[in-house]
């Protein structure tokens, strides 16, 4: 089934506070404040849906089990993504931000520290997104992954940057000030 013939649509329910997990095949994607609610599209509009069912199907690939959150006090991709780590009972976590910008943390490595980071939103494929899942799985079952291959492109931060950054003041919109994480209930519809 290709992309071009079906879409996805996306139902994320809140389910209560996220809580500290103890399933050690776990890993936790945290999203961000407007994924999936106010931000639908990253910034070159592959829809959310996608992205996100991309990804978890990467990790369930790999024998790991997804479980999503949202962060509510930081749009912020290095903390929302060791947060998201510390909560793991794997200690891996995956940050994902409105615009697209991913990143894999582990629970013991400085927040600004990471395993694989993916800045160059304009240029993640949804088969990047999977493989971001896959390669975060095999970090959490006590693997060492080669990292995912990344294609850079000197011209894409000039030409986004500023959609970039109207991107992140919109996230921030979003932020409630000290509050914690919420588990999320992801469900996808597939529509022909």
């Amino acid at each position: 089934m290709s992309t071009a013939t079906f879409t996805v649509e996306m139902k994320l329910t809140e389910i209560g506070p996220a809580t500290k997990g103890t399933n050690p095949r776990e890993v936790i994607i945290a999203v961000a404040p407007a994924f999936g609610k106010e931000m639908n599209k990253t910034i070159v509009k592959i829809d959310h849906a996608l992205v996100l069912r991309e990804v978890i199907s990467g990790i369930e690939e790999q024998g790991a089990v997804p479980r999503v959150i949202r962060s509510l006090r930081t749009a912020d991709l290095a903390f929302m993504a060791h947060g998201a780590a510390k909560m793991s009972g794997s200690g891996i976590g995956i940050g994902l931000q409105s615009r697209g910008t991913t990143v894999i943390h582990q629970r013991d490595l400085d927040p600004l520290s990471n395993l694989e980071l993916f800045p160059q939103s304009p240029l993640i494929t949804l088969e990047t997104y999977r493989a971001i899942g896959r390669n975060a799985a095999m970090y959490a079952l006590g693997e060492s992954p080669s990292p995912v291959p990344v294609v850079n492109d000197q011209m894409a931060r000039p030409k986004y940057q500023a959609a970039a950054a109207l991107l992140y003041l919109k996230e921030c919109q979003s932020i409630i000030k000290d509050h914690k994480p919420v588990e999320l209930k992801a469900e996808f519809l597939i529509k022909d």
